[in-house]
């Protein structure tokens, strides 16, 4: 039997220190966290940083490094940073030396980097090691060049040649949410499917509990399944709270692929050991023909200037789409006029449908409706040249010109706030690796020593 501790979903979310006091009493074999993802879209890979706050993470960090050191087990983090990428790791890796020499801690760290150079990945797309998921972009070897950043997510393999070094920390580039916690049951022998499924489950702490802001949960692997615990005192696990987590995240909810292979879940039993803990077995593990990592990439897309109006006129809030289409119309044309081409003008309708544009078919407007207007372009100068061209439509643009000029609500003067460079992701495609530790590189160092 090997047991999990997952104190939370990612590192800087917090979680529940009373929860994990009675994690460690259990005696866990290993504590395993999320460093991030890219949920918060393509900015933190494009600039290899971390979305969460130094201090916070810094403290989080101190309380798992000082709870590894009470339980003498080791403390795995995945995708550091947010992103994974080498920076970012270079970047948890810094405040851990931080922590060790404060403390008088000593700790032996391995470093598991992620990065890809793009020469590498050339030749890998030429020899046709480079494959698409659907749906991917156009990949050439100058899209792999513009790249500021490119990781590969790493599987249990190399998570598991990490913690054959037998470091008491494992700091992890990018990383599948699942590899750092599926990694050492697997090493031991547990049941592979229940090894995979309890680590989907577990990816997010207590987000498949009945408390999700509790974080800390304890997963038994063994050799026929899994069995989850929360650690929170009110949290529940309950087979419909487990069985849902499949679907988090996921296209499939019985299908989930992985380096090496993919999970099936179809033939999944899920029972309610008590009324806070359930136990899974019946999950299953299929072996690919061939071990493929995948791919993520982060291109600077250009420099934007946002604005931001109220309307609450009911004709143009009623009318709000027509009015909107007939200003990115008229100012695209008079910016050109006078800068030239190569800029895009959106606007974005807050309270409408601004969070799934064309794709909501049910969107009502209210009483009032906020236009984000977003001025894209190759350079910030020019960014900000657009966006004042759009100002006085969005302050004062009619429906017809025969009405009388209109006045709406800037929130903020000036109204055009420069958010600088904007990146976009550029690739979603897997690489075939001959070994599973080609792509990653993996060092040892000893703190506090």
């Amino acid at each position: 039997m090997v047991k999990v501790l997952i104190p939370s979903g990612a590192l800087g979310l917090g979680y529940d220190r009373a929860a994990l006091a009675r994690g460690i009493a259990q005696n866990p074999d290993i504590i395993a966290i999320d460093g991030g993802s890219t949920d918060s879209g393509p900015h933190y890979l494009g600039t290899g940083t971390s979305k969460y706050a130094r201090g916070s993470t810094k403290a989080e960090w101190r309380e798992l490094m000082e709870a590894r050191a009470e339980a003498g087990v080791p403390l795995i983090i995945g995708t550091a940073g947010t992103c994974g990428a080498d920076s970012a790791v270079d970047w948890l890796v810094d405040i851990t030396r931080e922590i060790a020499a404060e403390a008088g801690m000593k700790v032996k760290l391995a470093v598991l980097k992620s990065g890809q150079r793009p020469d590498a990945l050339s030749d890998a797309l030429g020899q046709g090691k480079i494959t698409p998921l659907n749906p991917a972009p156009e990949i050439s070897d100058d899209v792999l060049s513009s790249c500021s950043n490119i990781v590969a997510l790493a599987g249990a393999e190399q998570i598991q040649a990490a913690l054959d070094t037998g470091a008491d920390i494992v700091i992890a580039g990018r990383t599948t949410d699942t590899a750092i916690i599926s990694a050492l049951p697997l090493a031991k022998g547990c049941h592979a499917g229940g090894a995979w499924h309890g680590a989907k489950i577990g990816e997010c702490g207590a987000l498949a509990t009945t408390a999700p802001n509790s974080g800390t949960i304890l997963i038994e692997f063994d050799a026929e399944g899994f069995t989850i615990t929360p650690m929170g005192a009110e949290a529940r696990a309950t087979p419909h709270t487990v069985s849902a987590h499949m679907l988090y995240e996921n296209s499939n909810p019985d299908v989930l692929y992985e380096p090496g292979g993919h999970l099936d879940v179809s033939r999944s039993h899920y029972t309610a050991l008590d009324d806070r803990t359930v136990r899974v077995t019946g999950s299953e593990w299929v072996v690919s023909d061939r071990y493929t990592v995948k791919l993520e990439g982060a291109r600077l897309a250009g420099f934007q200037t946002v604005s931001l109006v109220t309307v609450r006129d009911p004709r143009y809030v009623e009318n709000i789409r027509a009015w909107c289409d007939d200003i990115v119309t008229k100012a695209t044309a008079k910016a050109e006029a006078r800068v030239g081409d190569g800029f895009e003008i959106e606007l974005r309708l807050i309270g409408l449908d601004a969070t799934l544009g064309g794709l909501d078919t049910a969107a009502k407007a209210g009483t009032e409706v906020g236009v984000l207007g977003m001025v894209t372009a190759p350079t910030e100068a020019l960014s900000r040249e657009v966006a004042k061209v759009l100002n006085p439509y969005l302050l004062h643009h009619p429906l017809t010109e025969e009405e009388e000029m209109p006045t709406f609500a800037f929130p903020f003067s000036p109204p055009e706030v420069s958010r600088g460079a904007v990146y976009e992701f550029c690739l979603n495609h897997v690489l075939e690796l001959d070994d599973p530790m080609d792509a990653f590189a993996l060092r040892v160092e000893e703190l506090g020593a």
